[in-house]
């Protein structure tokens, strides 16, 4: 559940301390409406029927990997729910985030099966090796959000100058194959079990 600071709801950051988040991962991401205002349509019977609005996030969503080839982008699972967005998506190598393999190993990095990501937390040494090279902040998961986020309030405030959205969103980098999983079942599940009064991302 979000936290309330200032009377606003915030989503609570899963960050890793040290990750850049333009590295090549998969994350998901939940991003909120402001004062959860349900602006992208109502569910019925189980099923998410979209408004205006709700079609613009869908399609700007679905926008993402070709508005930033360069970061050689996929998306996966993802859902446009009343009042947020579930979605799962894949930062792949690219020339903001490419790294020695060498240097990887060296410092003691252990690939999981899905994306190269240490299986620990506390593998300081590659991360802090890899924090040194940081890439640009504008190409990061930040800067899609944000990009995202611009381009639907853009559009939807045509049709309703009240639009807007929370400020923070929710992040967490998927670590293995049961998480990724776990997370695609949820996100698939979310409409059935819809309640107006609950966020849980």
């Amino acid at each position: 559940m979000g936290e309330k600071f200032a009377d606003t709801y915030r989503i609570r950051s899963s960050r890793l301390q040290n990750w850049d988040y333009g590295w090549r991962g998969q994350y998901y991401v939940t991003i909120c409406t402001r004062e959860r205002e349900c602006y992208f349509g109502e569910i019925i019977d189980g099923q998410m029927i979209l408004s205006e609005i709700g079609e613009i996030a869908r399609s700007e969503w679905l926008k993402t990997p070709e508005i930033r080839p360069d970061m050689n982008l996929k998306l996966d699972e993802f859902v446009i729910m009343p009042n947020h967005i579930h979605g799962i998506i894949q930062i792949g190598n690219n020339e903001y985030n490419t790294f020695d393999e060498k240097d990887y190993l060296d410092c003691g990095g252990r690939r999981d099966a899905m994306h190269g990501v240490s299986t620990s937390d506390t593998d300081g040494g590659l991360l802090q090796k890899r924090n040194n090279k940081p890439g640009p902040q504008r190409k990061n998961l930040s800067s899609i959000i944000r990009g995202f986020k611009s381009a639907v309030t853009t559009d939807a405030r045509m049709i309703n100058s009240d639009f807007g959205w929370q400020p923070r969103f929710y992040d967490s980098l998927i670590r293995d194959e049961e998480s990724l999983n776990n997370i695609r079942r949820y996100i698939k599940e979310n409409p059935r079990k819809w309640k107006i009064d609950e966020l849980n991302p």
